[in-house]
């Protein structure tokens, strides 16, 4: 797809993708949201509705089960369902997460044995982050030692999003650490696998509907074929991969900020003060206008972070980075402008802008925080 088709009008099977993923996210997921975050549960009504649509992981291969859907497709599925639910959103962007290391560095054989299950519903996360490596993720210390034919893995993997419900894991492990990033290797292990467990669910600000766990390995032993990367290009496979999903993050936060003005405009036209709606107040129409004008500039800055993720052009580091960046921190400052709208409303769970600036925040924090992209950024700028 050219540059032109991003930015200037999409082709029309991306709109009607997006008429059909915000139909069904309006009718089977919206009405669940709130209660999702209340209580703290996983959205499984949207994942049932996501897993009937072929929309649970439509980025799979369509010879492995899939819809085929490009990056382009992907970042629309997201960024429909996070209009009306973050938390739901999570379950396409995060089976992408997991999967595609799988996708980028696994041989057929492999791909056949895991994408075709994750394509029927069996869910993939995306194990690299430690209690003691966030940032600086190659100072991982979780160990995949080989012992004969098999290895063998003991450490724990922290914010791991899905946990306990995926049925896969993509391991990021240390082989060498005297080679430091260079020792280290990926791995799938499957939650059926003895010796992996569960921590209790964190406490989080928002996307509560999203379990994120500890994941243990306790001498987990698999066998060679589970290794999904070169011994020792792990680490390279793994940054490779949030190239391509920190876009997910984007489209995520893009979602999340569209729902939020969405929400604002609609009541800034039923509320009434001083005998007019609010809407006619200058002072509201400039924070509306403000919202949907960087909304749009994220959306275009995404769709071509796609279109690039798609293409694997070669300044794709730049404009993933920037998307994420970008984009996150509109929609934290979308989604805390459209509290204010809401005045005493919007600070109340009867509305679901309070639920939208939540999850906002997290946006700026994972798959790298904003501070992060913009050191991306800076070393991926052009010095021609």
């Amino acid at each position: 797809m050219s540059n032109d088709g991003v930015l200037y009008g999409l082709p029309s099977e991306y709109n009607e993708l997006r008429e059909s993923v915000r139909a069904l996210s309006e009718k089977e997921i919206a009405p669940h949201a709130q209660a999702v975050d209340e209580d703290h549960r996983y959205p499984q009504e949207a994942s049932d509705a996501l897993l009937k649509s072929g929309l649970f992981a439509a980025h799979v291969p369509t010879e492995f089960g899939g819809d085929g859907a490009d990056a382009l497709a992907t970042v629309i599925i997201i960024e429909e369902v996070a209009r009306v639910c973050g938390a739901s959103s999570l379950i396409p962007a995060v089976n992408k997460l997991g999967s595609l290391p799988l996708m980028l560095g696994g041989n057929k054989e492999q791909k056949e044995r895991w994408l075709t299950p994750l394509a029927k519903g069996k869910g993939f996360s995306y194990c690299l982050s430690e209690s003691e490596a966030g940032s600086d993720a190659s100072a991982l210390k979780t160990k995949a030692e080989k012992v004969g034919d098999n290895w063998v893995i003991n450490g724990s993997k922290k914010w791991i999003s899905n946990a306990g419900v995926s049925e896969f894991y993509t391991v990021i492990a240390q082989c060498d650490p005297s080679k430091g990033s260079k020792g280290i290797t990926a791995f799938i292990v499957e939650k059926s696998d003895p010796g992996i467990s569960f921590g209790a669910p964190e406490k989080k600000m928002g996307f509560r509907g999203s379990p994120t766990r500890e994941v243990y390995f306790d001498n987990v032993t698999i066998s060679d074929d589970r290794r999904i990367s070169e011994i020792g290009g792990g680490f390279s496979l793994a940054m490779d991969t949030l190239d391509h999903t920190r876009i997910t993050i984007a489209a995520q936060a893009l979602g999340i900020a569209q729902g939020a003005l969405d929400v604002a405009t609609k009541y800034s036209h039923e509320r009434k003060q001083f005998g007019k709606e609010i809407f006619d107040f200058q002072g509201v129409q400039f924070m509306l206008a403000d919202m949907a004008m960087n909304i749009e500039a994220a959306r275009a800055l995404t769709y071509a972070a796609a279109a690039k993720s798609e293409r694997a052009d070669k300044d794709l580091k730049f404009f993933s980075a920037a998307s994420k960046a970008f984009a996150s921190d509109v929609a934290m400052k979308v989604t805390t402008d459209a509290v204010q709208v809401l005045g005493g409303y919007g600070y109340v769970s009867d509305y679901p802008v309070e639920r939208m600036m939540r999850d906002a925040k997290l946006t700026q924090i994972y798959e790298g925080t904003n501070q992060i992209q913009r050191i991306v950024m800076a070393r991926n700028l052009p010095n021609d």
